[in-house]
């Protein structure tokens, strides 16, 4: 197997390089005016440690697999296209409207409670940007009205007009018959042919999502609609890099439903959070290689600090009605909960509270922390912890950034020690202390709302900064046990090598698998057999088109289900049903069902009295590949203590002076050695902080146990 595997953060750019048995990891940082730029210089630095050149590997690997947060930050920078929309004539004011709870969507719990307080979000569509036009489908997919092409036409010109640079196309009902809005594409074409409309994309949104509910297709195929341009440029260009560079494959995008797809298959609003994601798919395969029990993954990077949840037996949770920034769309995606938490995170006054305010907004990498002495004046997490003595300045990432102490300490004089009248090392205490608690309460929260206690979680560390603040997080979630795994600051760009080929189908149907009220059992299995047959033709075809056998695709049938007319429903996974063909498999899917329901909100909470109904097929295609192997995480024999290359004076959270610490390098992370703290391990990629009444245990394959003593 040889991989190369690259996640592309707000602040960083990771690189995992796998060359047959040799796994690297390197990190550079991230162009933002040129990805490109910091791939190259990440993979030439793992190039390097490999003793290989950068066109050899190039030319002889059998994948390069991209995840990046670039949509996220362009979606939260408002940097985009001006869109339009064309809807169906009556259903103008859909999209500005919302829903009923739509101003709540993407803020915090205690403001979703006062929503008369809520600020609504800033349209990606403004209403003088929408169009309707006349036609209409029914709920059965029947022609109630039929489409007039004059007044598309008008409808398109007067968007053209007005300056539209994408189009969106999303009709009541389209997802039970398409027709008028692939007549609506074609009419676009020939009144505007692509010489002449030139780059414009016009997005239909039965192809974005084939599950009914107009406000959520649309806002969906929206977000698509805005992100396309930013993310076919900026993926164009590290395609064209790779060509430039001998590299003569498909490139690969990671999906934020824990798969990926070669670019032709991609949509801009599936590599929305496809980083972190990548990195729970690692936390997940981790766990089943390892027996690892419960598992809640935490990845702190420089801009953001991302949970995801995997329970014992490598499950991963899905959102299949996500919120992405303030906007309800309607993807499959691992679930992930982030925090604007990062060693990046600027720290603020707040004159309210009297108090520091912690992110979310992020120094990024240009200009960074104070501290990179690169123009930033602002403190942040970072320059906290450089002058409590946690960091090395001369040798922070393996020597490739030099820390100025002199401008943190400036910085957090400057922006906070007049309004706090405290001095520079007590804001840094209070800086560290505060994201750390920030940290573990969002880790509690996504834990106990699921019915989780965190003593029974394992707490992965990961990313640039996870094991420097492990002990911290740990400390305040009451989480005993922390695992920095192996790779640990590149743990996403590793996740993204194991990433399957994977391709999501869906459709809305009305499925009543029992009917309360007539007390019969579903029967109509061709109906439901036909939905799965052509939802995995799809998948097939996918996977066919990207060069794969169709007797290599695998599928895996998942239903929607709730109990009778709740709002809520349930995603269920049917591992051993893929047809129904009798009333056991109907008995079978709703076993299932109330089993996953009643595990998930309490035995007394299932009420099939009420009736049981699918809303929702869902097929996923896939393709198995070869994955990187982990070694088991218990070392076994005597430990001995190792003898540091140095001491330091460090400051740490309850205790009022500094202790004398001792420092070690790389070569003490090996599984003879056990490291009590207080003590600091700098390695090339990141700092391991032991803090007082913690033990560090390594493990093969560079793993690390932080226990507490």
């Amino acid at each position: 197997m040889k991989r190369i595997s690259v996640d592309i953060g707000g602040t960083f750019t990771d690189c995992f390089f796998v060359w047959d048995d040799l796994y690297v990891d390197a990190k550079a940082l991230t162009t933002h005016h040129n990805l490109a730029l910091g791939f190259n210089e990440a993979l030439d630095l793992a190039c390097t440690r490999a003793g290989l050149d950068r066109a050899t590997v190039l030319s002889e690997v059998d994948s390069v697999r991209y995840a990046t947060t670039l949509g996220t930050n362009a979606l939260i920078e408002r940097k985009g296209p001006k869109v339009a929309a064309i809807v169906t004539h009556g259903f103008e004011d859909t999209i500005p409207l919302s829903r009923g709870r739509g101003y709540g969507e993407g803020l915090d719990y205690s403001m979703q409670q006062n929503l008369p307080a809520a600020e609504r979000p800033e349209p990606i569509v403004p209403r003088s940007m929408i169009r309707s036009v006349k036609e209409r489908m029914n709920s059965a997919g029947k022609v109630v009205a039929p489409l007039d092409a004059e007044d598309v036409r008008k409808m398109v010109r007067e968007l053209v007009n007005a300056g539209a640079e994408a189009i969106v196309v999303s009709l009541v009902n389209a997802t039970e018959n398409p027709a008028h809005e692939l007549a609506i594409q074609e009419i676009i074409l020939d009144e505007f042919p692509p010489h002449e409309l030139g780059a414009i994309p016009v997005l239909l949104g039965h192809q974005v999502s084939g599950r009914k509910g107009e406000y959520v297709r649309s806002t969906s195929t929206i977000i698509d609609g805005f992100l396309h341009e930013i993310m076919f440029h900026a993926l164009s260009q590290l395609s064209n890099n790779l060509r430039d560079s001998g590299y003569d494959k498909p490139m690969l995008v990671i999906h934020n439903s824990g798969g990926m797809a070669q670019m032709n298959s991609t949509d801009a609003l599936q590599t929305i959070h496809s980083g972190p994601i990548a990195g729970v798919g690692a936390a997940e395969h981790l766990s089943t290689e390892t027996g690892l029990g419960h598992v809640i993954s935490t990845d702190m990077g420089g801009t953001s600090f991302d949970i995801g949840l995997v329970p014992e037996g490598g499950v991963k949770h899905y959102d299949f009605l996500p919120t992405i920034d303030r906007w309800l769309v309607s993807v499959p995606m691992v679930h992930l909960d982030t925090l604007g938490a990062g060693g990046g995170s600027i720290a603020s006054y707040d004159r309210i509270h009297n108090s520091i305010k912690i992110g979310p907004e992020s120094a990024g990498s240009n200009p960074g922390p104070a501290c990179y002495d690169r123009g930033g004046l602002r403190p942040t997490v970072t320059d906290a912890d450089l002058l409590l003595g946690y960091l090395d300045p001369d040798n922070y990432a393996n020597g490739y950034i030099k820390l100025n102490p002199r401008r943190s300490s400036f910085a957090i004089e400057e922006a906070l020690a007049d309004h706090l009248d405290m001095d520079v090392l007590d804001i840094a205490r209070v800086i560290k202390d505060g994201v750390d608690e920030q940290m573990a309460i969002g880790i509690g929260k996504e834990l106990r709302v699921r019915g989780y206690l965190p003593e029974d979680f394992t707490m992965l560390a990961y990313g640039g900064n996870g094991p420097l603040h492990a002990c911290g997080i740990a400390r305040h979630a009451g989480i005993k046990r922390v695992l920095a795994p192996p790779f640990s600051s590149v743990f996403s760009a590793c996740g993204a090598g194991n990433m399957k080929q994977l391709h999501f189908h869906e459709r809305g149907v009305h499925v009543t698998m029992y009917n309360a009220t007539t007390r019969a059992l579903y029967d109509r299995y061709d109906e439901f057999n036909a939905v799965v047959a052509e939802l995995e033709a799809r998948g097939r075809e996918d996977l066919v088109r990207q060069g794969f056998d169709a007797t290599d695709v695998r599928h895996r049938l998942e239903v929607d289900m709730r109990y009778g007319n709740q709002l809520l429903t349930q995603a269920v996974a049917l591992e051993d049903i893929s047809r129904i063909d009798g009333v056991g498999d109907v008995l079978g899917i709703i076993k299932t069902f109330g089993d996953v329901y009643s595990h998930r909100f309490g035995a007394a909470s299932a009420a099939p009295e009420a009736g049981i109904r699918c809303n929702t097929i869902r097929v996923a295609s896939y393709v198995d590949g070869d994955v990187v192997n982990f070694e088991p995480l218990d070392a076994g024999g005597e430990r001995t203590e190792p003898s540091p290359v140095s001491r330091r004076q460090v400051h740490f959270i309850g205790h009022d002076a500094a202790l004398d610490t001792p420092v070690y390098d790389q070569g003490a992370l090996t599984h003879e050695r056990v490291i009590h703290g207080p003590a600091i391990v700098t390695t090339e990629n990141t700092t391991f902080l032991v803090e007082p009444g913690w033990r560090l245990e390594p493990t093969r394959q560079g793993a690390v146990w932080f226990l507490q003593d």
